[in-house]
């Protein structure tokens, strides 16, 4: 493709400005008044010859500053960040022959843009190719889990020794845990791809939040747990939330006290009327001491994500002496 220099050009037409035009004005008015007074014709060139220098360095000089600005103006546009919630800006219009520097830096430009597009395309490419490959994975371990579960099942009527019996109790405990990691694991790919049910409706958290936990109240009191619930009868709250999904990070959350708290036996929930919010705490040993046996922590992060869709906030506050979790709005 051929170049061409806009700064070489600007510079030989104000060689010609500077340095013709005046040597052809003179030819000029030597061959025009040959017989007048020289020094007269000496001044009235060289006024002549200055202001023709100076109005014609202001035009070359505004002309190519004009379109110098111009497609500043075009590369600036297209360098800032749409509107529309897309990264990835539009290219600029490209000349097909005769491109000076401005230009080229457009080219330039251009050609990193394809190249992120392309990059972005890969990206979402292997991205559904990932959640599709995690989504068969969680469906087809079923099968092998419920056929070892059937097999235990049926070992619990036969008769075994003591460890026999712990190790029957052990084996279907890590069943029903792989189990929990692969709902998990599902749940967490399809609300990322947008394709977990979502049906949002006004709800009164009071009542919401009364009815769960008395549904795990009996999962607290066999684990020995003390309850504290502090719930006002005479008021409400009412927010804009989809009933299974609150139910499932509501489950996470009292799973976790039940696993990971259990030395504390503790565990208090209450709402805060006057924040618009509720809180439950437990006396464990705080999530820094159970960081190296969290696992990846999908149930927390599956309760962020449900949290963040129904617009709520969740904050986390935990040392040695336990963990306080507060939810609220945003």
């Amino acid at each position: 493709m051929k170049q061409r220099s806009f700064f070489r050009r600007y510079l030989v037409v104000h060689f010609l400005s500077l340095v013709l035009l005046p040597v052809m004005i003179l030819m000029m008015v030597a061959g025009v008044n040959p017989s007048s007074d020289p020094s007269m014709d000496t001044t009235r060139s060289i006024s002549g010859l200055i202001g023709l220098i100076i109005i014609t360095f202001i035009s070359v000089s505004g002309v190519f500053f004009y379109r110098l600005r111009q497609q500043l103006i075009l590369l600036q546009k297209a360098m800032s960040v749409p509107g529309d919630g897309s990264w990835i800006p539009e290219p600029i219009p490209e000349r097909d022959s005769g491109m000076n520097e401005v230009d080229q830096l457009g080219a330039s430009f251009n050609q990193m843009i394809r190249k992120l597009r392309d990059s972005h395309q890969r990206e979402l490419e292997e991205e559904s190719l990932r959640k599709q490959l995690i989504a068969n994975l969680s469906h087809d371990l079923r099968t092998p889990l419920t056929a070892l579960r059937g097999h235990a099942s049926r070992l619990q009527r036969e008769p075994l020794s003591q460890e026999g019996g712990a190790s029957l109790i052990a084996i279907d405990h890590t069943i029903t845990h792989i189990s929990e990691l692969m709902d998990d694991l599902l749940s967490y790919t399809l609300l990322t791809s947008g394709k977990y049910p979502y049906h949002p409706e006004p709800t009164d958290m009071v009542q919401f939040l009364r009815t769960s936990v008395a549904s795990w109240y009996p999962a607290f009191e066999n684990a020995g747990f003390h309850i504290d619930a502090d719930f006002p009868f005479d008021a409400t709250i009412s927010w804009e939330i989809d009933p299974q999904w609150m139910t499932r990070v509501l489950g996470n959350l009292f799973q976790n006290v039940l696993r990971h708290a259990v030395d504390g036996r503790f565990i208090g929930i209450a709402v805060d009327i006057g924040q618009e919010r509720f809180i439950i705490q437990d006396h464990g040993p705080g999530m820094d001491a159970l960081s190296a046996n969290r696992g990846a922590g999908m149930g927390l992060k599956i309760s962020k994500h449900m949290l963040n869709e129904m617009r709520l906030q969740v904050d986390f506050s935990s040392n040695a002496e336990g963990t306080t979790v507060w939810i609220g709005k945003n």
